[in-house]
């Protein structure tokens, strides 16, 4: 199936988004197998203030396809959320009990979360196409959060991503884990994405996850 992409402005792509064709058909597979699941772009989770809330803004790197992509809400159905909700809440930043699923009565404070490719891949893997064309959604979700005080990318390709949709070069800000970076009047702060596999393999410990909380609530204060 041929999809022809077209230039787009908004924060958030349409149900049936047609910019990246392998994305556009494998979801298009999905909704056929799992009628009752989300099986489309997966919007920001914003705080029930709503956006003028919002002072950090976490970008993650794409919907997993049992997580996300079956809930529509970032982070939610798998292992990475435990930890993320966990230590958001921990710090003050969402409230609530996490059980993973979109009607928990889960709501975060001044935070809001985005995925950098928002339409699940084939094997969790985006490719460097679909990775930049959905620059074309985070830039206006940056834009959107007149309040926002810092960004916390999670992952080397949410970082990357994140730092060419402020219009920066990425050879000027490396990633690294627990990085901390100015980027205009924002801060850009950076962590080892918080999978199972990053977790499973020592990557990432629990104890390295809530020390980049902590530094972002000392900021935020």
């Amino acid at each position: 199936m041929t999809v022809v992409a077209t230039a787009v402005a908004s924060p958030e792509p349409d149900r049936d988004c047609p910019l990246c064709p392998r994305l556009h058909d494998f979801l298009a597979e999905w909704r056929q197998r799992e009628p009752t699941w989300f099986n489309a772009p997966v919007p920001a989770f914003l705080p029930p203030e709503g956006e003028d809330a919002v002072r950090l803004l976490i970008v993650g790197l794409a919907p997993g396809l049992r997580g996300a992509n079956r809930t529509g809400r970032p982070f939610t159905g798998d292992y990475a959320g435990d930890l993320l909700y966990t230590t958001l809440t921990r710090f003050g930043l969402a409230r609530g009990e996490f059980k993973a699923r979109p009607d928990d009565g889960l709501e975060l404070i001044g935070t809001a979360i985005v995925n950098a490719v928002r339409c699940v891949p084939p094997q969790n893997k985006p490719v460097g196409a679909e990775i930049s064309t959905c620059r074309t959604f985070l830039i206006p979700t940056i834009a959107r959060f007149r309040n926002l005080r810092a960004v916390l990318a999670l992952g080397a390709i949410a970082h990357q991503l994140t730092v060419r949709a402020l219009g920066r070069r990425v050879a000027a800000y490396p990633f690294k884990h627990g990085g901390r970076q100015e980027a205009g009047a924002l801060t850009l702060f950076s962590s080892y994405h918080c999978s199972r596999y990053n977790t499973n393999t020592g990557v990432l410990t629990e104890e390295m996850f809530v020390n980049v909380f902590r530094e972002i609530a000392e900021f935020l204060a």
